[in-house]
């Protein structure tokens, strides 16, 4: 697991950050994610719509995924998601083999990018003041549906 900043990186994660203000600007939790394949095209896009669809298993993870559509095989592809994944985003990229994830930022929430790595994904937490910041005003003025995203 390494952290740092790689010009690739940051504009995938660019992608995802913008994925994240729109659901955010839906009413919506402000995480985001994108698909990508090995060569770096994006496969797909999306942000947690739990709030919008009334669905709790639409996080950003697996918008994206979904909307990536139907893949031969996942080996060298990259999920970056603007919040460290929880449980159910890690075990999809796990179950799936994706090879590689991005995170950008894991300060309001550890999820399981850890175990992840420890499964041999590979993996970079590249610290956005953008994606904390984020995060933290959303926690702030909503509080109940933060804590409803992680089951508290």
């Amino acid at each position: 697991m390494t952290d740092g900043r790689d010009d690739a990186d940051l504009a995938m994660l660019a992608v995802a950050v913008e994925e994240a203000r729109k659901g955010y600007a839906e009413g919506g939790i402000p995480i985001g994610a994108a698909l990508f394949a090995a060569d770096g095209r994006l496969l797909g896009r999306g942000h947690n719509r739990r709030v919008q669809d009334d669905d709790p298993s639409v996080h950003g993870e697996t918008a994206a995924f979904r909307n990536a559509g139907r893949q031969r095989g996942y080996h060298g592809t990259t999920m970056v998601t603007t919040l460290s994944p929880c449980w159910y985003c890690s075990g999809l990229i796990r179950q799936f083999g994706i090879s590689r994830l991005v995170v950008g930022e894991c300060r309001t929430f550890m999820g399981r990018h850890e175990w992840l790595a420890e499964a041999g994904v590979e993996v970079h937490v590249l610290d956005s003041r953008e994606c904390v910041d984020l995060m933290t005003e959303f926690i702030a003025a909503r509080p109940e549906l933060w804590n409803e995203d992680i089951g508290r």
